[in-house]
Order: structure tokens, then sequence, then C-alpha cells
């Protein structure tokens, strides 16, 4: 036997009478003709095979069945209410998606994203952590809406966030030996501290060996910490428990670079608001 098919204009209709017990009443405060919510309760009551309300004269009263189709009607349209709405309010949210150098994200990234979640509550963040090349990739393909990097070479675009010097840093009690090669943790190419710390080496004509590459600051910061080697990094982002090398050490001096921000252009207001949050807890210089 199949199962009828019940409108929730039926239900409502249905709901209102009983709640007024009029049809009068019912459809003045449905806005309907009483013509159509008598049509309405007639084909409820049709298709449940039930007689839901006694008509009288003077009054209408719930049969029965009617206080049973009553508590169910209820039910009912509060769970068709409630998934109305929940996807109603799923397209009145934005989203904005954002990539983060995985060197800003493991330090002050929650500050950003817990200023930003204040200003803009209604829109969800679809946060990608990377390398600053995978990062313009995603840009330049669509796939991002907003991302902070270090800037690529021949690349103007953006805003500048920061602009300095990037630094060694390792393990604080690391020494290095001046006569050994320089014991090199690096992400994989094309990284621009890795090239950085490259042409640096090479510049200085100093030996050096990749004693760990990972795609991950994790990863970079692990093997500091067991005093594997040093890693190009920026001064103000140096991951917990590493120090700067010290300048006695002999490494060469290492190039400057600049953390930007890049996003859509003009007429984005939350993307754009996410660049001023960005830049307002970054700080610019």
């Amino acid at each position: 036997m199949s199962r009828p098919d019940l409108q929730p204009s039926w239900l409502r209709s249905f709901l209102e009478v009983s709640r007024y017990a009029s049809f009068s009443e019912a459809a003045k405060h449905l806005g309907l003709q009483q013509s159509t919510v008598s049509q309405h309760v007639q084909r409820l009551e049709k298709a449940l095979g039930q007689r839901l309300l006694l008509r009288t004269t003077h009054n209408v009263v719930l049969t029965a069945e009617g206080a049973a189709a009553r508590e169910l009607c209820l039910q009912a349209l509060a769970a068709h209410d409630s998934l109305g709405n929940h996807f109603a309010r799923l397209a009145r949210r934005q989203r904005i998606r954002l990539g983060i150098s995985e060197d800003f994200a493991l330090l002050s990234l929650s500050d950003v994203l817990r200023s930003f979640g204040r200003h803009y509550p209604e829109v969800d963040l679809e946060l990608t952590v990377g390398l600053s090349q995978a990062l313009y990739e995603g840009f330049d393909a669509g796939k991002l809406d907003v991302i902070f990097a270090k800037r690529r070479q021949g690349d103007r675009r953006g805003d500048t966030a920061w602009r300095e010097r990037l630094v060694w840093v390792g393990r604080p009690e690391l020494r290095l030996d001046p006569a050994l090669p320089v014991p090199l943790i690096a992400y994989p190419p094309p990284s621009v501290t890795r090239s950085f710390a490259i042409d640096a080496l090479n510049g200085a004509g100093r030996d050096w060996h990749l004693v760990c590459t990972s795609g991950s600051l994790s990863g970079i910061r692990a093997a500091a910490l067991a005093g594997m080697g040093v890693a190009a990094h920026s001064p103000r982002l140096v991951p917990t428990g590493l120090a700067i090398v010290d300048a006695k050490s002999g490494l060469p001096e290492l190039g400057e670079v600049e953390f930007v921000v890049l996003g859509p252009g003009r007429g984005q207001v939350v993307a754009n608001g996410l660049i001023d949050v960005l830049l307002t807890h970054i700080g610019r210089g």
C-alpha cells in the first residue's frame, strides 16, 4: 500500500482550523480564501482515509483521529520548517577560501581567525595551509580567494605585510664546524627560503649538503630541534624551541623577503575585510 503524499499547505490549513475551531478564522490568519482552506482539509482527510473534523452549523471540533493527526501534523511541520530554515541559513552564508603560508599558520593564525569570526560571523572559512608557491598557484587557478604568502619573484601583486631579511635558525646550542659542509634543512623546491639559503651558501663559496627536506613547518622544526642542521627562516616567525643562529657562526647573510596578502580586488567586501584583519594583526612594515 502506497503512503499518501501529504502537502504542507494541507497540514497548515488543518492545524489552523483546529486551533480556531473555525474555517473562516483559519482562512483569515492564513491569508487564504475559506474555500481553499476547506479544500485543503478535505484533501488531507481523503489522503488519510479518516474524518478529522466534525462540522456543525456553529462549531468545528476534532474527532479522535483528528486529535491524533493534530499532534503528528505539528511534528511534521516542525521538521519541514526546520529543514527549510536550515538550508535557507546556509544559502545566506558566504564562504571565503583562505590560503596561509605555513610559517605564519603555527604562530599567529588563531588570532586572525578569532578577529575575523567576530567581525564576520555569517562567513565560513575554508582554510588551506601550504608553501607559498602552492598558494600562488591555487590563487591564480581561482581555488583560493585570499592568500598570505612570501612574495613570488617578479610578481608585484598584493599588499606588503612586512619586509625583512631572513635569518638562519636551529637548535639553541647548535655549533657548526666551519670546516664541514653546512647541514641544510629546507622545504622542497620551489621554496622561497630554500632558494635564498642555497643562493647565499653558493655565493659565499660554502659547501653544503641537504640533511632534511620537509613539506611542512612541523617537519622543518622537528629536524632543527633534533640538531640535524640549520634552516633559512623569518626572524619574526621563529618556531617555538628554535633560535636564530649567531652571526659568529660564519654563515652567509641571507636575502630579504616580503610577506604579502593577495585578494580579488574591489567589490569583494568579505574578502577585503579578511585582508584588513590580516594586515591589522600582522602589522605593516
